[in-house]
């Protein structure tokens, strides 16, 4: 029976490179006789994409495998800190590697920056005897610990630049300056990481961005530095592209672009606001802003206009969904009564699986499909597959390169259904 290791998936990591970081990190302080950095590291990934992972199964699956006898006290007593950095050094050097160009047909702007970098966040519930370090929610009748996971996904490349697993108390806006950005990116974030002072820095190092307006964001006129209304000023125009500025000090310069949605779309906005408000009386500017799209930018090509923000920041929804997929079909927010440190090891591991799947089969089979099939590869309907299925595909058709076989099985059962009404999340009203 052929033995998988990650470097099925992604080349440069040879157990040469795996067994160099172990070293380096202090995971491996001698060449081990009975676990291996690169044994350990494949099959913690491996059930980590399936729910909890526990010593004793791990060691099972090894030895099932005949690879080694190890006992499950073994696998716990390798791990620790130095399993938390090995981990997230594996990480690291799949990141970098795993770099491929996608196509983002709908538009040119591709063309004119180097990396186009969505930032979002997502919420999972971890043991309660982690509160203190991750905090969460806690009243008079119960406690519930979470932790914030950020992630920032190059569109063109079609991958994550990062993650990070944060306390839950660092919100989006709390961690706004915290992302890594150079001359020629383009960054799409919602308003929950609006923020002036991250938005000069980004511009500062070269990189633009675009958000969706504030609500009580104040802006001035360029000559006067009076306040401007916008709500009266959307309400005189209709539409707007202009530059004002911002911040405390006036002197930010953002551009407005903003147009008109339907009345529909703005009552199903209004709607959506109230349910949230839980009781509490939404302002009546609010309600009537919501009658427009608006953007903030900080872009000031005048070729680049509001039909071109719609479109980019309506891709925003491959993050989400991407989330969303995590949350369902890998398991992602299946902790069990873990430490700190098994959990740190859990979740670099997901985010390792999640990488070279994604990175590996998901995007070469997209192409493949669309190209042979005209058919839409479902990366919810993938993820649920491969989480199930992930030996037997990967050994019979991924590892043996059947790929007229890998085909027709994920064209059976993981591409989109025929459906006659259209699918949303592309156009650019937003309901958000």
């Amino acid at each position: 029976m052929q033995l998988l290791t990650l470097q099925n998936f992604c080349p440069e990591l040879s157990d040469e490179e795996v067994l160099k970081i172990a070293q380096k990190t202090g995971f491996v302080k001698r060449v081990e006789k009975k676990i291996t950095a690169n044994e350990y590291l494949f099959y913690f990934c491996q059930e980590s994409i399936k729910g909890t992972v526990s010593y004793n199964d791990l060691a099972a699956k090894i030895s099932c495998e005949q690879i080694c006898n190890a006992s499950r006290q073994a696998y716990y007593y390798r791990t620790k800190q130095e399993a938390v950095m090995f981990f997230e050094q594996i990480l690291a050097t799949v990141m970098k590697h795993k770099y491929q160009v996608c196509d983002l047909n709908k538009t040119n702007i591709k063309e004119k920056f180097r990396r186009i970098l969505i930032q979002d966040s997502t919420i999972i519930r971890l043991p309660q005897k982690l509160y203190e370090i991750f905090s969460g929610v806690k009243n008079a009748k119960s406690v519930v610990c979470n932790a914030r996971i950020q992630g920032v996904y190059d569109l063109l490349a079609g991958e994550f630049t990062s993650f990070s697993i944060d306390s839950y108390s660092d919100n989006d806006l709390k961690v706004a300056e915290n992302i890594d950005v150079v001359k020629g990116d383009l960054v799409l974030r919602d308003r929950g990481y609006f923020l002036i002072s991250a938005i000069e820095n980004m511009k500062n190092k070269g990189a633009d961005s675009i958000l969706r307006y504030k609500h009580k964001t104040k802006f001035y006129d360029p000559v006067s530095h009076k306040e401007i209304n916008l709500l009266n000023l959307l309400k005189q125009l209709g539409s707007l592209d202009i530059t004002l500025l911002c911040g405390k000090n006036k002197n930010t310069k953002l551009r407005i672009i903003a147009a008109p949605v339907p009345e529909e779309i703005a009552n199903l906005r209004r709607m959506k606001a109230k349910k949230e408000a839980k009781g509490r009386m939404c302002s009546k500017e609010l309600l009537q802003l919501m009658a427009w799209t608006i953007f903030i930018t900080t872009i000031e090509n005048q070729d680049f206009n509001f039909q071109q923000a719609g479109i980019l920041y309506a891709l925003r929804w491959r993050i989400e969904s991407i989330f969303k997929t995590w949350k369902s079909n890998l398991n992602f927010d299946k902790i069990h009564n873990v430490s700190e440190v098994q959990l740190r090891v859990l979740l670099n591991a997901r985010f390792i699986m999640i990488t070279l799947l994604y990175q590996s089969i998901f995007n070469p089979f997209e192409k493949l499909i669309l190209a042979k099939t005209n058919k839409q590869l479902s990366l919810m309907k993938f993820m649920r597959f491969i989480s199930k299925n992930f030996d037997q595909f990967v050994r019979k058709f991924y590892c043996s390169n059947n790929i007229d076989e890998a085909i027709d099985i994920l064209k059976r059962y993981c591409t989109f259904d025929k459906r006659n009404r259209k699918r949303f999340g592309h156009g650019f009203y937003f309901d958000k």
